[in-house]
C-alpha cells in the first residue's frame, strides 16, 4: 500500500489544507503556494501537478476568509436594491447576474426598502464580508457618501467621485411620451409623480415638466397625482385615480410613473366605468415583462433594463481591473406603442356618470 493511500483523508468531512499536507507528505505552505499560484516560489512542476490532482480528488475548497486576509479577490459582488420582486429591479438584476455569471463572479443581494440607515451602513458591511465591489440599483446615496469599495450605480442620480452611474436619458423619455400623447390630440393630461424616495422621481419629473412647457401642455395641480406609498404593486396609483375620477375634472390621458402604476390606473378607470383607451389613454414607463400581456396591452416607454444591468456589471469589473471608466453612461429609451393609447375623445356624459 502506498504512502498516499495509507494516509488518504476521509471524505466524510471537507478536506483541509492540513489533511492534504499529510496525504501528500508536503508542508501546508507548499500546498497553499501551489493552489494560490503564489509568485516567486520555485516548486517543481511534478509537485504542482500532484497538489492540484489531490485537491481535485478530494474537492478541496480554499478558505475565502484566508483569501481575504491575503488581499486576494473573492470574485464576489454585493448588490444593493430597494426590494426583491418582479418588475424594474428584477430585470436590472437579471442583466447584472447574467454578465457576472459569464465572467465567473458570484454575487449576493441586500435590500434596504429605501431606509437611509441601511443604505449608509450596507457598503461597509459588504466590505467586511469580503465582496470585491458594490453595484447599487435605484439606491439614493448621499453626496457625502464614503464608499469603501469600487462602486457602480444604476439610476443613482448622485454625483460621487470615482463612481460610475448608468442612467436613462429621461429628457428623451419625456419627449417620446408627451409627443405621442400630444400627436393623438391629448391636451388634458393627468400627470403622475413618483415616490420621493425613488432615485428616478425628481429627474423624471423635471424632464417631464420641461417637455410639457415646450409643447404648451398645461400641468394642473388638480390633474397631478403624487405617489407616496412604499410599494411596487398596482395599488400605488389606484386611490389617486379614483379620487381624480370623483373630482369630475376632465382628462383624456394619464402619464404614469411606471408600468405597475399604469396597471393600477387601468383598474381604477375600469371600476369607474371608463374604457381604456376609448375614454382615457394610459401610458406607462419601464416596459416590464408583463406590460404586453395586460388587457389592454400597455403603451409604454421602454427602459433597456437588462442592458443597463449588464452595462453596470461590466463597468464594475473594469474598475476591479483598474481600468478607466466614465462617471456617467446615459442609455436611450424607446416608445413602445400598444393598445392603451388612442386619439383623444371628448369628455362625455358617461364620464360624469362615472364620477358618481
Amino acid at each position: 500500500m502506498s504512502k498516499q493511500s495509507a494516509h488518504a483523508p476521509r471524505t466524510a468531512r471537507p478536506a483541509s489544507l492540513k489533511m492534504l499536507a499529510e496525504y501528500l507528505g508536503l508542508s501546508p505552505s507548499t500546498i497553499s503556494f501551489v493552489l494560490n499560484d503564489a509568485p516567486g516560489r520555485s516548486i517543481p512542476e511534478a509537485t504542482r501537478q500532484r497538489v492540484k490532482a489531490a485537491a481535485a480528488k478530494f474537492n478541496y475548497q480554499p478558505s475565502m476568509i484566508a483569501r481575504t486576509l491575503q488581499g486576494k479577490r473573492m470574485q464576489t459582488i454585493g448588490v444593493l436594491l430597494p426590494e426583491l420582486g418582479e418588475g424594474y429591479h428584477s430585470q436590472v438584476l437579471s442583466g447584472v447576474g447574467d454578465l457576472l455569471m459569464r465572467e465567473g463572479f458570484f454575487y449576493f443581494t441586500v435590500h434596504h426598502r429605501h431606509k437611509k440607515e441601511l443604505v449608509s451602513t450596507y457598503p461597509e458591511l459588504l466590505r467586511s464580508r469580503g465582496v470585491d465591489g458594490i453595484l447599487a440599483i435605484d439606491t439614493h446615496l448621499p453626496e457625502d457618501a464614503l464608499l469603501p469599495l469600487p462602486t457602480v450605480l444604476v439610476a443613482g442620480h448622485t454625483e460621487l467621485s470615482g463612481v460610475t452611474n448608468v442612467i436613462l436619458n429621461h429628457e428623451r423619455a419625456a419627449e417620446l411620451a408627451l409627443r405621442h400623447l400630444h400627436q393623438l390630440g391629448h391636451r388634458k393630461i393627468a400627470f403622475m409623480q413618483g415616490q420621493p424616495f425613488s432615485s428616478d422621481s425628481d429627474t423624471r419629473w423635471a424632464a417631464t415638466m420641461h417637455v410639457a412647457r415646450e409643447l404648451g401642455l398645461a400641468v394642473s395641480d388638480d390633474l397631478t397625482i403624487h405617489l407616496e406609498k412604499d410599494s411596487h404593486s398596482p395599488e400605488i396609483s389606484y386611490p389617486g385615480i379614483r379620487h381624480l375620477i370623483q373630482s369630475r375634472r376632465p382628462f383624456t390621458a394619464v402619464l404614469c410613473f411606471n408600468d405597475v402604476s399604469a396597471m393600477g390606473t387601468i383598474r381604477a378607470l375600469h371600476e369607474g366605468g371608463l374604457r381604456v383607451p376609448t375614454d382615457v389613454s394610459v401610458l406607462g414607463f419601464d416596459d416590464i415583462q408583463s406590460a404586453q400581456y395586460q388587457v389592454p396591452s400597455l403603451t409604454t416607454i421602454r427602459q433597456p433594463l437588462q442592458k443597463m444591468g449588464s452595462t453596470a456589471a461590466r463597468m464594475l469589473l473594469k474598475k476591479l481591473a483598474d481600468e478607466v471608466t466614465p462617471e456617467l453612461i446615459r442609455v436611450d429609451p424607446e416608445l413602445i406603442i400598444r393598445e392603451s393609447t388612442a386619439r383623444a375623445s371628448k369628455p362625455s356624459k358617461k364620464r360624469a356618470d362615472a364620477a358618481n
